[in-house]
């Protein structure tokens, strides 16, 4: 895999290309894209070198240099993780450990400097890619910006560790949060290279969605991202996680080496070394699954010094606007008696707790299918808002609600993701019809992100207007089948009981 994967990066280099196309000079080389319309695109560009052999659970390294062009026409390898379960987030095959590129889009006619808005795809730091057609940014493009779409490592080869790993490391070497490191240096290539294809350095919005929205969030509070994006969009990006210790392990949440450890055992490497880890294929990797709610949420202690939801409440997070918020039937289809992490999130509460919440949900029925998705997105989405609102940053919350005519939802809702082809305004990846109501809320949700990323606000035009959660505290913006919609907070007498759950069991 890893020999196909240098095969395809050399026919990329090599290939002859026109003289037509658009050409970029970047650091490490010089890039010919394609134009598509009034659209330019350069893709699978390298920026960091391929974490492999030595370099695998090591810092990103910096991409090598190239000389004569390269083809930049295709999107590159996609990073090693299990076979796509129909997720259209995943993005074409092959599969590599050399997988570390990003993919750009322009407008053909520009006003130089665009805004730059840098997309972290989501995927539970398990699957997925920035090269899917679902994150095309073409339609983003065409509304006066310049879009990123970046990869970075998985599952445990972007979130792990192991005693034998940090035996041979040294003392200041950043560990564990690979995957996260990679997103630094996606946003740092971005910072020294983007002015060459029209970009502001000075003006990136980075926004990304589920695993990809916690990553903003942590983001935001990683010393080593600080001043590489001035706007933030997290989008069903979690808020109250748990995350393992490096190397200290906790009631109910054994560390990042030990979850190491038990997975060398299980590999038939109960005394592993550092060669030993390296030494295993991918593939091997791979199972069993780690668990992103439990296994690949770590806090280092230098990448991500505390948990988002402890740097919010203390004003550490950067001081950037943002914009947050949830779908309406986020994990409709997990119960609170199910296994996992997700479902045992009510296990600690008092049974006075509990009887409150059954009662402000009307009965049985509505808290087993609405209390997960409110204790891990919507009470949390609503809390680091308020404490961003708090910190004095401009701050939007929302709540999509739109549901397809051509595939209404069991739930009666937005379910998790389903806001991903909207917000790219690429309802034509989805597979299936969408009608003109699914045109507009794209028309809409793109044209919000896209003036947010351009002015520090997402208002502007004849759309509706969307308040500032500082000025009116616990207002937001709908996105509903009619279009939007400013209201209070839904359900918030839920959120005010999850809300003090929370205050209980970490205050």
């Amino acid at each position: 895999m890893f020999l196909a994967s240098l095969a395809l990066a050399a026919q990329m280099t090599l290939s002859p290309v026109s003289s037509d196309n658009p050409q970029i000079q970047v650091a490490q080389g010089r890039l010919v894209g394609r134009q598509a319309g009034d659209i330019e695109s350069f893709k699978s560009i390298p920026f960091a070198a391929p974490p492999v052999r030595d370099l695998r659970w090591r810092p990103p390294q910096p991409p090598a240099a190239w000389t004569g062009e390269r083809d930049a026409s295709r999107v590159g390898a996609i990073c090693i993780q299990a076979p796509a379960n129909g997720d259209p987030g995943v993005g074409p095959e092959p599969a590599s450990e050399d997988c570390l590129t990003l993919n750009v889009w322009r407008p053909s006619a520009r006003a130089e400097p665009l805004p730059v808005m840098v997309w972290i795809h989501g995927g539970g730091y398990n699957n997925g890619s920035g090269t899917p057609p679902l994150y095309d940014g073409t339609n983003l493009a065409r509304r006066g910006v310049v879009l990123v779409t970046i990869n970075y490592r998985l599952g445990r080869l972007g979130f792990f560790d192991h005693p034998a790993l940090a035996f041979e490391r040294g003392p200041v070497e950043p560990a564990g949060n690979y995957g996260v490191m990679d997103q630094i240096a996606a946003l740092e290539w971005v910072r020294d290279n983007i002015a060459a294809f029209g970009g502001d350095p000075g003006q990136v919005t980075i926004f990304g969605e589920s695993a990809g929205g916690a990553a903003v969030a942590q983001l935001m509070v990683a010393p080593a991202a600080r001043g590489l994006f001035q706007r933030a969009v997290i989008q069903s990006g979690l808020g109250r996680q748990r995350s393992a210790l490096l190397d200290d392990d906790r009631p109910g949440r054994p560390s990042a080496q030990t979850l190491g450890v038990a997975f060398a055992r299980s590999a038939g490497l109960p005394n592993a070394t550092a060669d030993d880890l390296r030494a295993l294929p991918a593939e091997r990797l791979l199972s069993p699954m780690p668990a992103f709610y439990s296994d690949n949420l770590i806090v280092d202690g230098t990448v991500l010094p505390e948990d988002v939801v402890e740097a919010f409440a203390a004003g550490r997070q950067a001081p950037v606007p943002l914009v947050i918020g949830t779908n309406s039937a986020e994990f409709w289809w997990i119960r609170p008696t199910d296994a996992g992490a997700y479902g045992r999130t009510d296990d600690v509460m008092t049974d006075a707790e509990y009887d409150a919440l059954v009662a402000a949900y009307s009965g049985q029925a509505g808290y087993d299918a609405n209390v997960i998705s409110d204790l891990i997105f919507n009470e949390p989405a609503r809390h680091l808002a308020r404490l961003h609102a708090r910190a004095g940053q401009p701050t939007w919350l929302y709540r999509f609600d739109v549901v397809p005519e051509s595939n209404p939802e069991p739930s009666g809702g937005a379910t998790h993701a389903s806001e991903r082809p909207y917000v790219f305004d690429n309802l034509h990846t989805v597979g299936r019809p969408m009608g003109e109501r699914d045109d507009r809320a794209a028309t809409a949700m793109a044209d919000y992100w896209t003036t947010f990323a351009k002015a520090d606000d997402p208002n502007g035009g004849d759309r509706p207007a969307w308040p500032e959660f500082g000025d009116a505290p616990d207002q937001l913006l709908e996105f509903t089948n009619d279009g939007p919609v400013a209201k209070p907070v839904p359900f918030h007498e839920r959120l005010d009981l999850i809300e003090q759950f929370y205050a209980r069991i970490r205050p």
